[in-house]
């Protein structure tokens, strides 16, 4: 069983930053892909970014590319998501999700587990 919690969340101007942070509890940290997806209001769950389990490998959704960047300490059982550049498009719940087959991948279902999410609000 893992146990996921994200932080960091809050509400910052278009072209601020913020760090995302999720804690992971359960099965060993260092095995798992790990995935960041966001849902506005009104819209579907929608991918952000994953690493695998080394950290050898991240994606990005097109959107988020060269403004956000995945992340993963696995001493701390802890992945990032640092966020900067922001838009008011961006504003959404992020959740975090842990994939235990090690990729990280882009679509939701390949995931298995995933927090409670963390409010972002953009304002322009």
């Amino acid at each position: 069983q893992v146990q996921l919690v994200e932080s960091g969340g809050g509400l910052v101007q278009a072209g601020g930053s913020l760090r995302l942070s999720c804690a992971h509890s359960g099965r060993t940290f260092s095995m798992n892909g790990m995935g960041w997806f966001r849902q506005a209001p009104g819209k579907e769950r929608e991918f952000v970014a994953a690493i695998s389990w080394s950290g050898g490998a991240t994606y990005y959704a097109d959107s988020v590319k060269g403004r956000f960047t995945i992340s993963r300490d696995n001493a701390k059982s802890t992945v990032y998501l640092q966020m900067n550049s922001l838009k008011p498009e961006d504003t959404a719940v992020y959740y975090c999700a842990a994939d235990v087959r090690g990729a990280g991948a882009i679509a939701s279902r390949a995931y298995d587990y995933w927090g409670q999410g963390t409010q972002v609000t953009v304002s322009s």
